[in-house]
Parts: structure tokens; sequence; C-alpha cells
């Protein structure tokens, strides 16, 4: 059955389209059948894949404007089981004419239906923002991933995050879970990094799940993307890429304590 996951946070810089580039591949080489949907105007989801972004005339866009069938913008990359529905800048006009809609907030989620069983994993990049794509990406999430970077201000606005999670379980009905906390650009040789970690243990609590992968901060993560590839492919021995398979193995590991629950 399909997981949809959304890979959430309202600040930039905190590693959401490098986690849901690498962990979509590092998944995808487990056999795993992945689609990335690129929910971010910048479309660099979209050209991290090896996509040409302004080349595509079927786009997250395009579904969300009814022009087009959800599967219509379907693209395969050049990973095996690794699929990605585009965008590009248009997707920037979006929350305006979503508004102007009825139900705005559920639109991604209604277009989905005809891939609910065709992927193991959908993951959502989400844009850094709070407006309706990315109201519309938890509505449409069966759970959240959140990554945290290991900087001064990580936990900055992670109370109006929260609070728009509440909203969404509560007024719209559509719980999305927290499937885990993930700090990134992390070094645990510095006090800053080992401060910031306790203080995203501290408030969340037991209540939330903290992945044990950390994401380093990684000069091959940085480059990648500028080829057009995931980390694991572009250096495939890189702490970086070791870093996501292993957060890939302890994404497969919860499938069979959820199951069970």
């Amino acid at each position: 059955m399909t997981e949809i996951i959304a890979i959430l946070n309202q600040k930039g810089g905190c590693g959401k389209t490098t986690t849901a580039v690498n962990l979509a591949a590092a998944l995808a080489l487990l056999d795993r059948k992945i689609l990335v949907i690129d929910m971010d105007p910048q479309g660099n989801a979209t050209t991290g894949l090896g996509i040409e972004k302004n080349e595509q005339d079927k786009t997250i866009y395009t579904v969300l404007s009814g022009d087009n069938i959800f599967e219509e913008s379907i693209v395969e990359t050049d990973i095996k089981n690794l699929d990605i529905v585009p965008s590009n800048i248009s997707l920037s006009g979006a929350e305006i004419e979503l508004s102007k809609t009825i139900g705005p907030h559920s639109i991604l989620k209604e277009s989905m239906d005809g891939v609910s069983n065709i992927y193991d994993y959908i993951f959502i990049d989400v844009p850094p923002s709070l407006g309706l794509l990315t109201l519309n990406s938890i509505v449409a999430a069966d759970s959240v991933i959140i990554p945290i970077q290991a900087e001064f201000y990580a936990l900055e606005g992670m109370a109006d995050l929260i609070e728009a999670m509440e909203l969404v379980k509560n007024r719209l009905n559509s719980p999305s879970p927290i499937k885990g906390i993930l700090l990134t650009l992390y070094d645990s040789r510095t006090r800053l990094g080992r401060d910031v970690y306790h203080n995203v243990k501290e408030y969340f609590g037991s209540s939330e799940k903290i992945f044990e992968t950390t994401i380093p901060r990684n000069v091959k993560l940085a480059e990648a993307p500028s080829h057009g590839k995931p980390c694991i492919i572009y250096d495939d021995e890189c702490s970086g890429t070791e870093a996501y398979i292993k957060l890939a193995d302890e994404i497969i590991k919860l499938e069979g304590v959820e199951e069970n629950k």
C-alpha cells in the first residue's frame, strides 16, 4: 500500500529537497517503486533528478489547475523505479488560483486517486512556506518528515508548523502524523551540533520519533544537484550517500513496525 510522505519545514535551507531527492533515490535502488512530487515553484527537486524543468508542458501546476490529470504529468527519471511530477516557476501563481476554487486545500489529494497503488512511497517536496501549496501537501500526505538543520535558529517557527498541521487535522479532518524528525547539516564534533540535537530531543520529547540517522554537512550533497543527479548516483561512497542509504534502511524497518500496530 502506498505511503505518501510530505517533506516539510517552512524554513528554507534545512535540506527538504536534498532529503526528498536522495531518500527517494536510495529507496528506489532498494527496489521500492518511488514517486517524487515537486510542489516547490523553484523546481529544485525536478532539476536534481535530471529533468529540465522549463521544457515540461505537463507539471504539478497543470494538474492543480485542471489542465491534465495527475498521471499525465508523471515523468520517468534515469533511475530505475523513480519517477517525478515536475515543477517550474509557473507554480508560483497557483496559490492565488487555488484560493478561488471550492475546497482549495484538497485538490492535490483528489488528483492523486489514480496512482494510489502504483508506488510504494510518494514523497512531496514542500515549499518553504505555510501557504496553500503546503496545506495541499499536508492534506494529501499520510505522514510527514521534518528536516531540521543543526544551526542556532533550528527550532524557530516550529510552533507555527505544528499549529498548521493541527489545523489540517482538526478543521480539515486529515491527520498527517510526524513520521520522523531528521537532523541535517549535522556535525557531532561541534558543540553547536550537539546542543541542537539536545534541543530538538527536548522540544519534541518522547512524543515524536527522531531518526537515528543524521545527515552530515557534505560537499558532495551540495554538488550533486548541479549535475542533475542524486548524491547516491553522483558519488556512491561519500558520507552524504551513506547517510541517506542508512535513512532508507530505517524507513524500510518502520514498514513492519507500522503494519503491526
